[in-house]
């Protein structure tokens, strides 16, 4: 039965790991659609652009800052 167990903790750790991996993955991903949006935001001076590229930035970060959050509860064993 113990080693049942360690098998079940060693595959949940794996796992965990591997979702660590991919949200690391999509937070880069994510951090450089974020610049490319500040530089977008920064060369337009229509209001409708500069409000789209606001839109996009604060969802963006929205993501940004949950994939940090998740990442940081895998990293506590959440």
């Amino acid at each position: 039965m113990g080693t049942h167990l360690f098998s079940s903790r060693v595959r949940e750790d794996s796992q965990r790991q591997q979702e660590k991996q991919e949200l690391i993955s999509s937070l880069s991903r994510t951090r450089a659609q974020l610049q490319q949006a500040y530089s977008g935001f920064n060369l337009v001076s229509d209001q409708d652009l500069v409000e789209s590229y606001v839109f996009e930035i604060k969802s963006l970060q929205s993501r940004y800052d949950y994939l940090f959050r998740r990442i940081k509860e895998l990293e506590r064993g959440i």
